[in-house]
């Protein structure tokens, strides 16, 4: 672990992406503390620009709302929803995945097909008809976003497994009686855990994005402010008050871009000849 932070580190991207999160974190779990109250509570007059009057640092929106408020409170929307989101598509994605690799054959051939089902289908649309029916709410995002995330870990695992089914120590277990559960769960799925690692870190910057435009077109939970609605509430007035847009847009877009470089810098540490190289 020590060695892949020192690599983490060594790398200037990964180590861009570790500090905007860092700060992103920061901002979600601190925030909070700096402004306790609602972000829907109307504090100051309306379309107050930027820096002009002391606590309001970037200004409020069309109905005196605070727009700092705003972004502090929608980091932990925004993060949460990616986090969780992600998990629940991995828990998804690698049993499925796991099971088709091992197992071969038609099982594997059934739950393929079942997989690119769901490929079939663009996410986004998927995503936005799940949430139409389950009804907007931060439970209904999640499930929505993690139906549609996991098809590509599905088969990230399954060819993890493939190339690794036929290695000497998963014989071994076979010749010593260990079952196919045991086998996979203890001497499969922990050396399929590096490409996995990469790719939940980009989901989760996918994630934030896809609950990001569910929330600009008003399919986010209506009792939760996020960075989606701002920038969705504040483009009708764009010209007239940009701070309403350009602020949360900036957030989502620090967020992801530490995300895919934190996953660019792991897919480099956990690359075993770019480890060897010193890299």
């Amino acid at each position: 672990m020590i060695a892949l932070f020192k690599r983490l580190l060594r790398n200037p991207g990964s180590l861009v992406g570790l500090i905007l999160l860092a700060v992103v974190l920061a901002v979600a779990v601190l925030g909070p503390l700096f402004y306790p109250n609602s972000p829907w509570r109307m504090v100051q007059r309306p379309f107050l620009a930027p820096f002009t009057i002391p606590g309001f640092p970037f200004g409020t929106d069309a109905l005196g709302r605070d727009i700092a408020a705003g972004l502090v409170h929608g980091s932990r929307v925004s993060l949460l929803v990616g986090l969780v989101s992600t998990l629940a598509a991995l828990a998804i994605g690698v049993p499925l995945g796991a099971a088709a690799g091992y197992a071969g054959g038609k099982i594997d051939d059934a739950l393929m097909r079942f997989t690119e089902f769901f490929q079939t289908i663009p996410s986004f649309a998927l995503a936005i008809v799940l949430v139409a029916i389950l009804q907007p709410s931060i439970v209904s995002i999640v499930v929505a976003i993690a139906l549609v995330s996991w098809p590509p870990v599905a088969r990230l695992v399954r060819g993890e497994v493939l190339s690794l089914r036929s290695r000497e120590y998963v014989q071994a277990a076979i010749v010593t009686g260990h079952g196919n559960g045991w086998i996979i769960w203890r001497e499969i799925l922990p050396n399929t855990l590096s490409p996995v690692i990469v790719l939940a870190s980009l989901m989760v910057a996918t994630a934030i994005l896809l609950e990001s435009s569910l929330s600009f077109l008003g399919l986010g939970d209506p009792n939760l402010m996020s960075w989606g609605y701002m920038v969705g509430a504040g483009r009708t007035v764009i010209r007239q008050a940009w701070w309403l847009t350009v602020f949360p847009g900036l957030a989502i877009l620090l967020t992801v871009l530490a995300l895919n470089l934190l996953g660019e810098g792991l897919n480099d540490a956990l690359n075993p000849r770019l480890a060897r190289e010193g890299r």
